[in-house]
């Protein structure tokens, strides 16, 4: 009984031993981690054009053992899957990049350029300057005065930027033609270090707006900070980032004018910029 009990003590202290030997020799990270980190992600992938749709083109990731999925192809960083099909109506290069995440955290980036020679002829741009890089382009917009002051609209080479605080607000506009029952896509890229009770709205409407008046209605993109969008640091297409109104298609049972009206205001906008401003055909 005696020799047994000595010996469990022996295998005992070999076993802690042999512990503190493979310790010893595991890298400094290997505890960080626990080997689970995948430091050999593929982010690598493949363009090709969707036959028979005109500028459209599906991404197909390489890799496997991918978590997520970030894909961007100019307005920002967004969730997709392995493989994503993109919209590219107008003639341009385009950078394309795919970030794959992986096991502990692990990410791997690649980029890509897409030449697109031609532009899709039924999915132009129906809003003129919607890239803000020219003062033509910024001609075409009419500021909407609703407060008196605190809020104010600039134009930059290639952005706009609004700026408010005390809960006053401003807007921008423009008109457009449109036909009857089609189904048009509103959209915007957008930017900000995060603010504070901020409402940014975008309509279309065939209610024109009113200097000194404050604009209402069907709100179809927008960020709200009291629904969780907006606070925090963001970039990307407003569609996808926004948690605000009824959605980014949208249609009218007349042809005529409508008016495509951007308003943002708050307590502490803290500067919100936008670019490629587009209402276009669905097709």
């Amino acid at each position: 009984m005696v020799l047994n009990k000595y010996i469990y003590k022996a295998t005992s202290l070999f076993g802690l031993l042999a512990v503190f030997l493979i310790m010893g020799c595991q890298p400094e990270d290997s505890f960080e981690n626990n080997g689970l980190t995948d430091y050999d992600l593929n982010s690598d992938f493949t363009i090709s054009p969707i036959s028979g749709a005109t500028n459209r083109y599906l991404l197909k990731s390489n890799g496997g053992n991918i978590l997520k999925h970030l894909w961007d192809s100019g307005d920002g960083d967004y969730i997709g899957s392995s493989e994503n099909e993109i919209y590219l109506p107008d003639a341009g290069t385009y950078p394309i990049s795919h970030t794959a995440i992986g096991r502990g955290g692990a990410t791997s980036t690649s980029t890509q350029e897409l030449v697109v020679e031609i532009s899709d002829p039924e999915g132009g741009n129906m809003l003129l300057g919607g890239k803000f890089l020219t003062p033509e382009d910024h001609a075409q917009w009419s500021i909407l005065n609703i407060s008196a002051s605190g809020a104010q609209w600039t134009f930059n080479e290639g952005s706009a930027t609004i700026a408010a605080s005390g809960w006053n607000q401003q807007g921008i506009f423009q008109a457009v033609e449109v036909e009857a029952n089609t189904d048009y896509s509103i959209d915007m890229k957008a930017w900000g270090e995060g603010s504070t009770d901020t409402w940014f709205e975008v309509y279309v409407s065939t209610i024109a707006p009113v200097q000194g008046s404050d604009y209402s209605g069907d709100i179809r993109i927008g960020l709200n900070t009291w629904n969780g969008c907006g606070n925090t640091p963001f970039e990307g297409k407003l569609s996808l980032i926004g948690c605000a109104g009824s959605g980014n298609i949208i249609s009218f049972p007349e042809a005529g004018p409508v008016y495509f009206i951007i308003k943002c205001g708050g307590a502490d906008v803290g500067e919100i910029s936008i670019t490629n401003v587009e209402m276009r055909k669905v097709n």
